[in-house]
């Protein structure tokens, strides 16, 4: 099977005190990989003030994302999964699990999504990937092994 997010982009029980600092860790794990700037974190956050709490897509579960920019250095993906759920301000909240997502342009950012939607459709895989103890876990959680 493809993977999906590689493993060393994968954290479980993050700390976080609101969703602003939820955002910043997910982001975080892209910027030590080197495929992001601060500046697509930024880009992030002010996404959720400006437009609300839109990333926050399924019961627990965020998409953090921003608009392709020249903030993004490389195409890439990461998910965590944290300490205490934050709120949002939406009606899918509290969430526990985020994804985030960096493209360079429309298309790629159109392919990841495809690809995450098609390995999040199982039931209750949130709930699974919030109760994870482990990256190695949290992996075949998301792979489906």
């Amino acid at each position: 099977m493809e993977t999906i997010i590689r493993k060393e982009n994968m954290r479980v029980k993050l700390p976080a005190e609101d969703w602003q600092e939820a955002v910043r860790q997910v982001g975080s794990v892209l910027k030590e990989a080197g495929s992001i700037t601060d500046g697509y974190v930024n880009a992030m956050i002010e996404a959720v003030r400006e437009f609300g709490p839109y990333i926050v897509i399924m019961p627990g579960f965020a998409l953090a994302h921003a608009a392709p920019s020249a903030e993004v250095l490389q195409e890439d993906m990461a998910l965590i999964t944290l300490e205490k759920p934050v709120c949002f301000g939406s009606a899918n909240d509290p969430v526990s699990v985020m994804l985030c997502v960096a493209c360079v342009d429309q298309d790629s950012h159109i392919r990841a999504l495809q690809k995450v939607a098609l390995a999040l459709g199982e039931e209750d895989i949130f709930g699974k990937m919030a109760a994870a103890g482990t990256v190695d876990e949290l992996y075949d959680i998301l792979h489906h092994e």
